[in-house]
């Protein structure tokens, strides 16, 4: 952004300093100047002159031989070829030694035998425009000798801003000034709004409805009448110039003019072709036309919100303006329009349409919603003194919902303390009061509405630091700790988690956390899913609630591209909604776990092999995964239950359970998700939750010492009712058989003849040992006894003969 000196001056005093010396304050501030441009500079040599005397050059018809003042006290012989001027006009003369912008240097030399000291130039000559008809004329009340930057207000000093999209408040001439006089200790000077109203009420001209309130959040406008279209007075133009705008006739010039003061862009109506002289803020229909100043037709959408009549659109808020209603210079009746948009709206709209304008620049990182009065009467005093208006009487001002500024703390104790050195709360309330927060209370500060950026209390802090400069904060080395503090056990256990898995042969994957309805709904998991405002596409419009759809996808496209087997794992977060989240307390609106899950399909090495040809994962490939996990954690009691699960095949589904709490699930993928996905068989999933298992983790094992006593090891067959867990069996044996049963595993289930029908076989390796002694026969025989009485009379079952 361009930000011209001259035009600063006119509200903040630089007490002398030097272009340079503003350009670096103002970058060490954060508003970078990435360079300074003097457009007057090219111009150095060339000065004021009026011709004297004019006669014909005795040997060319097409010359003439000029006699010059140029403030050198001597006239100077100057030939000339040009014919637009007359003996007393004011015109540029390019002294001997003048280099001009074309590259042309002057030197005194004879044309056709006269002698020529400097040259006389056109606007093209001075690279000021195309024009090279004529002399250029200059305004007769100039003195002679002046240098012709000066006489043309080019002797500025323009400085070339990189304001970061968080700063639309620094987007204008006063927001750099309001920053220069911060840096320099003095006040910032608001231009006047010399407004002279009629007694005609601006409401009885026009009617303004806004249907869009949340897109619009306030549009005012003002009413001038009687306005003769024609040309803006050169110091606007020049200053438009100098700031990359061309000049385009006195209202136009002025909404923009007034948007690089204030940065707060503005349109101008021909009010006589407003149908119904009503203006309707909404939402486009779907199709709808609109032929924009650019000449070009655009096809909008429901996503765009237009600016209206009562028949038709005009304005593409917050772009591009419409040609149906520009102003011409048939033109009297102006409706000035300065609005606020919501940044979102605006910046979609110039992104659809591929447009890309100072307006939208500005809308698109937000404008001050209480400033729009102050420019509004701004503007309108400028067009009525330019153009030779009356303004109606008051404006015609629709806030659908006021907006508040926010507060924010600020402890002064707290800003010495971050910044590391110590700040007075005197220097610090001037240096806010200054950028134009207010002081609520010792504690309390109101952040101007412009201030988009600043959300707490180390914004403020900070504001004060660049303020007060980076270079006053001390360098200083860290202060080392004398005791490294230690690893978070959550950290600890991931890694342990990641280690687990690459060593039972998973790789980690890491997808999206968005993911299409469709694959929640496989694993009926879309029921309140959070929904993604801005999708990058409908395959990724929700927040995903379990990992599991995310896992089977890449089995879906390790099988496109012929993967013989699939064994990933990935550690990331689920999000589920937050029925007490959002609000004006900003809760967030979806809760957070951390899981670990994953999915193995197809062969069991990957590969096939002599060895196990074919051999396929199963279930107990995955609970292999999940034990992997709990061993590395040295989670202990796990049980492991059945369970019922809409995603889970019947016949292969568990839960890891401890002491009561589930530590995750696992089993085969349900046909239904399968057949929904498109999915081959034979998925096995499993998932964790990773704040349980941290909970449930002995990160630092306790050492016992080895029993010195042998153990007796003994097989027990049981007939159990079919139904019956293994699990519940097993429970069992360890519960009666303490503390002399040290483990007992099952190591064989058997159905069919000679079993009756509806039982089963169950038969277990049981270890007993004691802590103090070597077991006797007679003690082991005693507890197997009690062990099998009480599997008859709990549970149904008796030893196998």
């Amino acid at each position: 952004m361009k930000i011209s000196l001259s035009w600063l001056s006119d509200y903040v005093e630089t007490k002398g300093s030097t272009p340079d010396e503003l350009a670096r304050r103002l970058t060490m501030a954060g508003l970078e100047v990435e360079g300074l441009e003097r457009p007057g500079a090219a111009l150095n040599g060339v000065v004021v002159a009026q011709i004297v005397e004019s006669n014909k050059h005795p040997d060319a018809d097409k010359l003439s031989v000029t006699k010059i003042d140029a403030g050198q006290g001597t006239l100077l012989q100057v030939v000339c070829g040009a014919k637009n001027y007359q003996v007393g006009d004011k015109v540029p003369l390019a002294t001997v030694g003048t280099k001009l912008p074309n590259g042309t240097e002057i030197k005194a030399a004879p044309l056709r035998g006269i002698d020529s000291h400097g040259m006389l130039c056109s606007a093209r000559e001075l690279g000021l425009s195309d024009e090279h008809a004529g002399l250029l004329i200059l305004d007769p009340a100039l003195k002679v000798g002046t240098p012709i930057a000066q006489a043309l207000a080019m002797d500025d000093v323009l400085f070339e801003v990189n304001v970061t999209p968080n700063r639309p408040d620094a987007l204008s001439h006063l927001g750099i000034a309001r920053e220069l006089a911060t840096l320099l200790g003095t006040t910032v000077k608001l231009p006047a709004a010399k407004l002279a109203e009629s007694a005609l009420p601006a409401s009885e001209a026009v009617t303004i409805r806004i249907e869009d309130a949340t897109r619009c959040l306030r549009y005012a406008a003002r009413v001038i009448e009687g306005v003769k279209v024609g040309p803006s007075p050169a110091w606007m133009q020049q200053r438009l110039k100098a700031c990359g705008m061309r000049a385009i006739n006195n209202l136009v010039d002025v909404t923009n003019y007034v948007m690089l003061e204030w940065g707060q862009p503005l349109h101008a109506f021909d009010l006589d072709r407003i149908a119904g002289a009503q203006i309707v803020v909404r939402a486009a229909k779907a199709g709808e036309k609109l032929t924009t100043l650019d000449g070009k037709e655009r096809a909008l959408s429901p996503e765009d919100l237009l600016i209206a009549d009562r028949d038709a659109g005009l304005v593409l808020a917050g772009v591009m303006g419409g040609a149906s209603s520009e102003v011409t210079e048939k033109t009297s009746r102006v409706l000035l329009e300065c609005a606020t948009f919501q940044p979102m709206t605006v910046r979609r709209s110039a992104k659809r349409h591929g447009l890309h304008t100072e307006s939208s620049h500005r809308f698109e990182r937000g404008t001050d919603v209480s400033a729009v009065p102050a420019v509004l009467d701004r503007a309108a005093a400028l067009i009525a003194e330019l153009g030779g208006g009356t303004v109606r009487a008051g404006r015609v001002d629709v806030v659908p919902k006021p907006i508040a500024p926010r507060r924010v703390k600020l402890r002064p104790a707290r800003v010495s303390a971050v910044l590391g050195v110590a700040v007075p709360e005197a220097e610090a309330v001037k240096i806010l009061t200054c950028l134009g927060f207010q002081q609520v209370d010792a504690e309390q500060w109101e952040v101007p509405l412009a201030r988009v950026d600043v959300g707490g209390e180390e914004d403020l802090i900070e504001e004060i630091a660049r303020i007060r400069g980076y270079d006053t904060i001390p360098t200083v080395l860290p202060r080392g700790l004398g005791v490294l503090a230690p690893e978070p056990k959550g950290t600890l256990a991931e890694r342990r988690i990641r280690t687990a898995l690459a060593g039972a042969g998973l790789d980690e994957v890491v997808n999206y956390s968005f993911v299409a309805p469709a694959e929640l709904a496989a694993f009926v998991a879309e029921e309140g899913a959070i929904a993604v405002t801005n999708p990058l596409s409908a395959e990724q419009s929700m927040m995903r609630t379990t990992l599991l759809p995310s896992l089977v996808q890449n089995v879906l496209r390790s099988a496109r591209h012929q993967a013989q087997g699939v064994r990933f794992y990935e550690i990331a977060r689920s999000y589920r909604p937050d029925r007490d989240g959002g609000g004006p307390n900003h809760v967030p609106v979806a809760i957070e776990r951390l899981e670990v899950a994953g999915v193995l399909w197809g062969l069991r090495d990957n590969a096939r092999t002599w060895t196990a040809k074919d051999a396929a994962v199963d279930f107990y490939d995955a609970k292999a995964a999940v034990e992997a996990v709990l061993a590395a954690l040295h989670v202990e009691n796990v049980r492991w239950e059945p369970l019922d699960s809409p995603w889970y095949h019947p016949r292969s589904a568990a839960a890891v359970m401890r002491d009561g709490k589930r530590l995750g699930t696992l089993g085969e993928l349900h046909p239904r998700a399968q057949q929904r996905l498109d999915a081959p068989a034979g998925i096995f999933l499993f998932q964790l939750d990773v704040e349980e298992l941290v909970a449930a983790a002995v990160l630092v094992p306790q050492a016992s010492p080895l029993t010195r006593f042998p153990a007796v090891l003994r097989d027990l067959a049981l007939v159990v009712p079919l139904p019956l867990e293994n699990e519940a069996i097993r429970r069992l044996i360890v519960e009666v058989g303490a503390p002399l049963v040290e483990d007992a595993r099952v190591f064989d289930v058997y159905t069919g003849k000679p079993i009756p029908e509806g039982q089963k076989n169950v038969a277990f390796a049981l270890r007993y040992r004691a802590a103090d002694r070597t077991l006797t026969d007679v003690e082991v025989n005693a507890a197997h006894a009690k062990i099998v009485a009480e599997v008859n009379q709990r549970l149904g079952g008796q030893l196998r003969q």
